[in-house]
């Protein structure tokens, strides 16, 4: 008898890049799905759109943009995933697109962790997301605030606090006033009209 011929899983299946099992869950919602990537220096958001001939990507923003408006901070870091979530919500606004699923691919889902600051962030921007609100992080963490009241504790300590925050010392910024920073660029894409929204170039 001839063996029977090895059936092989998905090449995205084999190298772990996709869960098929999720992402049939996802499309089931029939709603646009927020996906959202992690890099070792940006955070990447698209609403796309599931179509036969393969997914449309309908809003895209990466937190580069948020230096348009006055963030200057990390653009990896968990003010910068709130920030990032409210500027699609503000694009997919402006889009006509109101709700939305979260598709967070492989990430682990840790309570609090920058995936559920962004989840937040798109959530306050207006998109309408089926989530738990336990799983949302401090407003402390929201906001950097942690990380300023850190930064005020140590600096006594100039070696230590020089060496912690050398990245942002570099580059003349203030680690006490990342709060603060935090506020007056979220006013900034309040104040957003649809005009200026869809005029952001995406990298």
């Amino acid at each position: 008898m001839r063996n029977k011929p090895k059936v092989l899983p998905f090449k995205r299946r084999r190298e772990g890049k996709t869960n098929y099992k999720k992402r049939l869950r996802l499309l089931l919602s029939k709603k646009p799905r927020l996906v959202i990537r992690m890099t070792n220096q940006r955070i990447i958001a698209q609403l796309v759109e599931f179509q036969n001939t393969g997914d449309l990507v309908k809003v895209g923003v990466d937190s580069y943009q948020l230096k348009n408006y006055g963030w200057n901070f990390s653009l990896k870091n968990m003010p910068a995933a709130y920030l990032t979530g409210y500027l699609i919500a503000k694009k997919a606004l402006a889009s006509n697109i109101s709700q939305a699923i979260l598709d967070t691919g492989n990430k682990s889902e840790i309570k609090g962790n920058k995936l559920f600051a962004f989840l937040k962030g798109a959530v306050d921007g207006g998109l309408e997301i089926p989530h738990s609100e336990d799983l949302y992080p401090s407003e402390e963490k929201i906001s950097g605030q942690h990380i300023g009241d850190y930064a005020t504790k140590i600096k006594e300590n100039t070696e230590v606090y020089q060496r912690i925050f050398s990245n942002y010392l570099k580059n003349k910024l203030d680690p006490t006033k990342m709060a603060e920073q935090f506020k007056k660029t979220k006013e900034q894409l309040e104040q957003l009209t649809a005009k200026k929204i869809t005029s952001i170039p995406f990298w």
